[in-house]
């Protein structure tokens, strides 16, 4: 901070014969970046040039956020665009409660630091096109993404996947789901790695923001009604208070977000899209519950986030063995598949393990905070931990053996905690013709 004065969004291009979009940005007009996206070769349906441009700015808008962040200047100038003071407050918000967690481990004091600029004039509106009733669901390699696919094969409705990125993992459960892809191919700025080597601010972004705009132009671009993804409710649950703010790894995964941004689309940008998670209504222990479930997905998926970072060296295997995803999807299968069973998918016992024994009391919130992960909530970790030991198959593990004898005693009412964790929720945040999938769950 204090380097540069100006975040400047300085323009976007849609090339359609090259299939490739490409953003803009600079540091007071002086350094620059260019991201570029590149597109399927799926055949363009008939689109609204007017509506695309209107999904293009907005994903210039969420996209600068990778590369504001790096030094984050007071002001924000937007040469690409105009936005009203509503508009402006959503962009606020998306970017500081987005930007939380980087912010909390940088130690910056966030307060007041995001400014978009807005005018008073600009009356933005929607665009409603006629759409085909076609639906992309979000491919991500974890398990609940497994799980919203198989649940919509199963009730017969059609659909493609979208996947972040290509690689190995996602290409063979592509495969095995049966299912057509479509690949967003996200190139960085160089730049920003450049900056980042000299000790500029790196840190999370809220990458789901960003998947949600990219998809909506996928679906003005390729002939889409609706954008599937497969998020729980535990998302919803933060990690730690800052600055008199709850920091949430998750904020774009969560409720909040899904429904400013939904109204966000449907006022500003088109009613015809709908973007929303098929699995909110669920905690991850009945989406793993769900997932143990499907046998044939075992050796293919991987929830560890290590398989997908882009600046650091991936696991050999698709498990890291010390990270909290791993740790937390260990657990929660530990509660409903053999140990065996396990074991296998993992290639160790991680309840095992003395050194992780920090990492499993934080997902039950018994050492310092909630880990900044996409991870169950801190009562369905306990009710995982719960059931797993009823089972009796680790009991003489250290990792288990230390949560029976000085934690397990003191769980007030632990049939609850499981009841309460396997229960599926109000369906109202799905759309009419998706309910029947979960509300047979």
């Amino acid at each position: 901070m204090g380097k540069y004065k100006t975040f400047i969004f300085e323009s976007y291009e849609f090339n359609k014969e090259k299939r490739e979009i490409k953003l803009f940005y600079s540091l007071d007009s002086n350094v620059f970046f260019c991201e570029k996206i590149k597109l399927p070769d799926n055949d363009y349906f008939e689109f609204d040039k007017e509506l695309l441009d209107k999904a293009l700015f907005n994903l210039h808008l969420i996209a600068g956020v990778s590369y504001y962040k790096i030094y984050c200047p007071p002001e924000i100038k937007i040469s690409s665009g105009n936005l009203s003071k509503e508009q402006a407050v959503f962009w606020n918000d998306i970017y500081t409660k987005g930007l939380g967690e980087f912010f909390f481990k940088n130690n910056i004091d966030f307060r007041g630091l995001v400014n978009f600029p807005f005018e008073k004039d600009v009356h933005s509106s929607a665009s409603e096109v006629k759409l085909p009733s076609r639906t992309l669901v979000l491919l991500g390699g974890g398990k609940d993404s497994i799980v919203a696919t198989e649940l919509m094969k199963h009730e017969e409705i059609d659909f493609d996947l979208l996947r972040y990125g290509e690689n190995e993992t996602i290409r063979k459960i592509a495969e095995k789901a049966g299912k057509g892809t479509l690949y967003i191919k996200r190139e960085l700025s160089p730049e920003l790695f450049r900056l980042n080597e000299e000790g500029a601010y790196n840190g999370h972004i809220p990458i789901t923001a960003y998947i949600n705009f990219l998809s909506v132009v996928f679906c003005i671009l390729f002939g889409y009604k609706h954008v599937v993804h497969s998020i729980e409710k535990s998302a919803d649950e933060g990690n730690v208070e800052y600055l008199g703010e709850v920091i949430n790894h998750q904020y774009s995964k969560s409720l909040t977000f899904e429904k400013a941004f939904s109204e966000y689309l449907h006022k500003y940008i088109t009613p015809s899209i709908e973007v929303f998670s098929l699995l909110r209504p669920l905690c991850e222990l009945k989406i793993i519950k769900i997932f143990s479930q499907y046998k044939d997905y075992f050796p293919l998926f991987a929830s560890c986030n290590a398989n997908w970072t882009i600046t650091k060296e991936k696991p050999k295997g698709k498990w890291c063995g010390f990270c909290p995803k791993c740790a937390f999807i260990f657990l929660a299968l530990s509660a409903f598949l053999p140990k065996e069973e396990v074991v296998k998918i993992f290639g160790k016992n991680l309840f095992a393990d003395e050194k992780l024994q920090p990492l499993f009391l934080s997902l039950i919130g018994k050492h310092k905070f909630k880990p900044f992960e996409c991870v169950g909530t801190l009562e369905e970790s306990m009710a995982a931990f719960i059931l797993a030991s009823r089972k009796g198959e680790y009991a003489n593990d250290f990792i288990m053996k230390y949560f029976d004898d000085n934690i397990l005693g003191n769980v007030e009412d632990p049939d609850r905690l499981i009841k309460e964790a396997l229960t599926v929720s109000s369906v109202d945040t799905v759309p009419q013709e998706f309910r029947n999938i979960i509300k047979k769950l």
